[in-house]
């Protein structure tokens, strides 16, 4: 069969990888045109575009490269309608692939397969609208998602959690392992995100003598652009594609909100989540309007309540992060229950094999 795949950043890449990989298994007749990245190349098929000429985040990139982005959207059209395959897998990047499942739906070209679906339960549920249209399947990898969508009245698959898989399998000498004293900080993906969190997380974090501070560099970054929010007399190591390892190899994290809060929580490394803005109470406010779900780490959304801290906007403060991290290191008051809430964490979410699990219940739809 022929599937045409589109992915818009590096963990949909990754994810989209590994899926297809799985279906190649499974098909030994699968062939693969994507918008993807490096990772789903590697595992065959045509690129068409690379995310990283399509990925704008943010209202202002966005307005600014909004020529380009209607240019890639018609492109991308174009060129599903003249291969015609046999489904269109979006992952994830709501703005750009519902307006693709649109056009695809519309023209019955294909079936119209979601892998990874739109985080629509936190704001902009209306979309489930436009999902109940012109998506055929909704593979999710969230548990709660399945109750919240079924309760709007459309089915969804639950297949498991693909960053399991990521991840690999957790020797248990490894993992939150105390002999290295090692605090890591991972400060985002996006660089207002770096830039409003990295400085306060360092020098909270180096309040604990003996303890070393590795820094998680994101791939789209250079070591440079981080130096310049480290503080002055503060030694803080950058270690970049190897954030799995450098969350084996410490104690606890400060973690701003997003993926790696729960890839934090799966390798069962006591977090604090940190999420610091520009104008703190005015997004404080904002969250209140839009924002339609009680946490926003997925760690406490998948329990349905709050094991790892959250200290968002005007929460997240010098002595509020100080105290938090304090609680988590070995010794700290918080930092057993917290262990014990991430296994009950790692029971919902399920094991390993999402991918191989997405892979057949597609295949099976398809035919």
């Amino acid at each position: 069969m022929k599937y045409y795949l589109i992915a818009g950043e590096t963990s949909g890449d990754l994810h989209a990888s590994n899926l297809m990989a799985e279906l190649k298994q499974q098909d030994a007749a699968a062939e693969f045109r994507f918008y993807g990245g490096d990772k789903m190349a590697s595992v065959g098929g045509t690129m068409v575009k690379h995310y990283k000429e399509m990925a704008y985040m943010g209202f202002i990139p966005v307005l600014v490269h909004l020529p380009i982005i209607l240019r890639n959207m018609r492109q991308c059209k174009a060129d599903i309608a003249q291969w015609k395959p046999d489904v269109l897998i979006l992952v994830d990047y709501p703005g750009f692939n519902l307006d693709i499942a649109k056009y695809v739906h519309s023209q019955g070209i294909c079936k119209v397969f979601y892998y990874i679906s739109p985080k629509i339960w936190a704001w902009k549920e209306y979309r489930i609208k436009n999902i109940k249209r012109d998506v055929d399947e909704v593979f999710s990898i969230l548990p709660f998602e399945v109750k919240w969508f079924e309760e709007r009245g459309y089915k969804v698959h639950y297949v498991g959690n693909p960053c399991v898989d990521a991840i690999g399998p957790l020797p248990q000498l490894e993992v939150g392992k105390e002999v290295g004293k090692q605090i890591a900080i991972l400060a985002g993906s996006r660089k207002q995100e770096i830039k409003d969190n990295l400085r306060m997380m360092l020098e909270c974090a180096s309040q604990f003598e003996g303890y070393k501070l590795v820094i998680a560099g994101a791939p789209n970054f250079d070591e440079a652009y981080y130096r310049k929010y480290i503080p002055k007399g503060i030694e803080a190591e950058i270690r970049f594609g190897q954030t799995y390892q450098l969350l084996r190899e410490s104690v606890a994290a400060l973690v701003t909100s997003g993926t790696a809060t729960l890839e934090t929580a799966i390798l069962r490394v006591p977090q604090v989540v940190c999420y610091g803005t520009t104008f703190p109470k005015f997004f404080t406010w904002l969250r209140g309007v839009l924002i339609k779900v009680k946490y926003v780490s997925l760690v406490n959304l998948i329990v349905d309540r709050e094991i790892v801290k959250e200290l968002i906007a005007s929460d997240m403060t010098k002595e509020s992060v100080t105290r938090c991290l304090r609680d988590i290191l070995p010794g700290g008051s918080a930092r057993e229950q917290m262990l014990k809430d991430y296994e009950e964490m790692n029971r919902l979410l399920g094991g390993a094999g999402a991918s191989k699990r997405a892979a057949t219940e597609m295949i099976e739809a398809l035919q």
